[in-house]
């Protein structure tokens, strides 16, 4: 079977040690790359089968990189000097 939707190359990921924040924000970018996917296959799916495949696979990929976002939004937070949390 061959695709009519263009798919993103899946990110890279750096060598090397990384920090709870680098490897947070990759996370974060598998998380969107898995969003755009789904929403692409979702675009095009015409079975029902398959439709219904790709809404779990947008709500799993929604509740994730949701999660994520709070999780790095709470470690920006922890990380701010003193007195910056009143420009949130």
């Amino acid at each position: 079977m061959q695709s009519v939707f263009r798919t993103i190359r899946r990110p890279a990921r750096v060598e090397g040690a990384c920090d709870y924040e680098e490897s947070l924000r990759y996370d974060l970018l598998l998380a969107k790359w898995d969003l755009e996917n789904a929403y692409a296959g979702f675009d095009y799916a015409t079975d029902p089968d398959l439709i219904d495949c790709y809404i779990y696979q947008l709500n799993a990929a929604m509740k994730r990189y949701k999660y994520l976002l709070e999780k790095f939004s709470n470690l920006q937070k922890e990380t701010l000097p003193c007195g910056a949390e009143s420009l949130f």
